[in-house]
């Protein structure tokens, strides 16, 4: 079987419309009603994928998602929200979640989604193992982040953000590259994702993230890692 994935959506029909499309893709699937429930078995089940509706009864989608963050840095976390706002997304990103849908949704689409997540999870570079950019190190293999020899806890999206950057130190990529290189050239999304990863990630990498000194905004473009 695949990768293992939880869903945590309290609409029993939108539940099993989504477990029928992901065990057709081959992957193992945990459902739970709510939030409570979802975090009681995310902790027995360890899956690799979180799948979990905003406005569940109980504990919402919100404190959820930055529970699941909290206590496993790499696990994937896509949000679904019947609302189209930008601040319900935002909100979401913010928890600590990689990716996020807005019902009614494509269930290819999740699938295509997910299977994105993966990918940053597993890429691997065969050429070189070790980054080493003082005073940062990043382990390709165990994909692991340090700073000054402190391991960060970075997510999935995290790290193949810094990844990118410190393989391309001093090149200003454009919102629409980043989405390209993490997210796929077929996703189809708000850009503000990547900004909110951005604020998530250098207040990790950042010694104060208002004032940024290694992920550096270029005004009208992007981003670029400082050297």
């Amino acid at each position: 079987m695949g990768k293992k994935i939880i869903i945590i959506e309290d609409e029993s029909a939108i539940r099993g419309f989504i477990k029928i499309n992901l065990v057709r893709n081959n992957f193992t699937v945990i459902e739970s009603e709510d939030g409570e429930k979802g975090l009681k078995l995310a902790d027995i089940e360890k899956p690799d994928i979180a799948i979990v509706d905003l406005m569940l009864p109980g504990i919402d989608g919100y404190q959820v998602c930055s529970t699941l963050r909290s206590k496993y840095a790499k696990i994937g976390i896509i949000i679904l929200t019947a609302k189209s706002q930008d601040m319900d997304k935002i909100v979401g990103l913010e928890m600590g979640a990689d990716d996020y849908m807005v019902k009614p949704f494509n269930p290819t689409e999740l699938v295509l989604r997910i299977k994105a997540i993966i990918r940053r999870m597993e890429t691997e570079d065969k050429d070189e193992n070790i980054i080493e950019m003082n005073p940062f190190k990043i382990d390709i293999y165990s994909k692991k982040v340090f700073k000054n020899d402190n391991e960060l806890e970075l997510t999935p999206t995290e790290y193949a953000l810094i990844t990118v950057f410190v393989k391309n130190p001093g090149k200003a990529f454009t919102r629409d590259e980043l989405l390209n290189l993490i997210w796929g050239y077929n996703y189809i999304g708000d850009s503000k994702i990547v900004d909110v990863n951005i604020r998530r990630l250098r207040s990790k990498v950042e010694d104060n993230s208002s004032r940024p000194k290694y992920i550096e905004t270029v005004w009208g473009t992007g981003y670029r890692w400082n050297i």
